[in-house]
């Protein structure tokens, strides 16, 4: 090989060399940079958010139906006088009926397949199906996720029946007087905004910490949060919005109107009178706190969910004591004639399907497919409840809407 070549060959590797370094150099400064900005992102967080808050967003990370297991919680007591259900089975008549849905080839399969892990359907007080799947028997723990919200509307409803709220034109601040101190424009909000989903309360649901869904679920006093943190931004009344910092504030009005936790009022005024089989208990804040997770975190057994859709059906008569007002009843699930955002038929909430003028299904929905579905028309009451939603391209209330038409043509109920 030439000296010239050779030359030519040691000149590349050195530009090749000084290339690398360069290279090298611009990397490191670029982790540097990510370094630095990750480090500066964390000494915000931990400036602006409380620690357990930060620990619970990072180690427990997305929430889950076992979350009950890791939140403090405070005990509802079973009944001592117990409600069964009747016993008559008609498995096969279920199984026919939803497998009629395309979606729906073996029904137990189904259930299996799509994380479920309750499926309960309950006809004129009798169960036709009950079954348990991926592990769950009949007394495993299920996890309410947004059915709470119900559960807070009618607690709301029974303080308005005992005369500890006088309204649900009540304005929020007549029980929350500091709200209105930080900004006179709470003092519009009534807690007839709050059961809509209407206050005009910001709330942004994305992810991360500074998101409202991460901090309505992780936040370790929620009370604080609620009065100090929201803001008001648009007219109450003027669209919906769907906002977990409005069962956090009904469950701070309930405190003050009533005297007590909300799970000892939910105790004495729902949980016991309607029979409930099982202990059951209201996930936490925290235990400084005490505050119950309004939006999420009622704990219990299914058949005992089953029995508040029941409560409802039956017009909150529960053998023959009105244990809830039937005109409460009647406001909490009729649809909204008054829509005021993208979801008309929202109320209280309770969602509803609309068969016709003063006909309509409605149902509870939470995070990850928990359901209480009620069919006056067909004297019916489904309750699912799941790890997930399942990915099946369909939505839980529209197959139950379904059965529920195909079990009236079946049963002539």
């Amino acid at each position: 090989m030439s000296e010239e070549k050779n030359v030519e060959i040691t000149t590349v590797k050195v530009k090749q060399k000084k290339v690398v370094k360069v290279l090298g150099k611009a990397a490191l400064w670029t982790l540097a940079a990510l370094v630095g900005l990750v480090g500066l992102a964390l000494v915000w967080a931990f400036l602006s958010y409380p620690a357990a808050y930060l620990a619970r967003s990072i180690a427990w990370g997305d929430s889950d139906v076992y979350d009950y297991q890791k939140f403090p919680s405070r005990p509802l007591a079973a009944s001592s006088t117990p409600f069964y259900f009747k016993e008559e089975p008609a498995e096969a008549m279920v199984q026919a009926l939803f497998e009629q849905n395309p979606a729906i080839s073996d029904l137990d399969n189904f259930l299996e397949q799509t994380e479920t892990q309750a499926f309960i359907v309950i006809q004129n007080d009798s169960i036709l199906y009950e079954r348990y799947f991926n592990g769950a028997s009949r007394d495993t723990i299920v996890t309410s996720f947004s059915c709470a919200k119900q559960w807070d509307s009618a607690l709301i409803g029974a303080a308005i029946d005992d005369g500890y709220i006088q309204s649900v034109n009540d304005p929020i601040t007549d029980y929350l007087p500091e709200l209105a101190e930080r900004d006179p424009a709470f003092a519009e909000i009534t807690i007839y905004d709050l059961l809509r989903m209407s206050s005009g309360i910001e709330y942004d649901g994305l992810g991360g910490l500074d998101g409202d869904d991460s901090k309505t679920y992780y936040y370790p006093d929620l009370r604080k949060l609620a009065i100090e943190e929201t803001t008001v931004v648009d007219s109450p009344g003027s669209g919906f919005l769907y906002n977990n910092y409005h069962p956090l504030l009904m469950g701070i009005i309930l405190e003050r109107a009533t005297g007590m936790s909300v799970t000892d009022y939910l105790e004495a005024r729902i949980w016991q009178p309607i029979g409930m089989e099982f202990d059951g208990s209201w996930s936490l804040d925290s235990e400084a706190s005490g505050f119950e997770k309004m939006e999420s975190g009622i704990n219990g057994r299914a058949i005992d969910f089953a029995k508040f859709g029941r409560l409802f059906l039956n017009n909150g008569v529960w053998d023959g004591t009105q244990v809830l007002p039937a005109d409460w009843i009647v406001e909490s699930t009729s649809p909204d004639t008054d829509s005021v955002g993208y979801l008309p038929y929202y109320k209280y909430g309770w969602e509803s399907k609309v068969r016709g003028d003063s006909d309509y299904d409605y149902y509870a929905e939470g995070h990850y497919g928990q359901e209480i579905y009620v069919s006056p028309h067909s004297n019916l009451i489904i309750v699912r409840n799941g790890e997930a939603y399942g990915d099946f391209g369909q939505y839980w209330p529209d197959i139950f809407y379904q059965f529920a038409s195909a079990i009236e043509l079946e049963t002539g109920d």
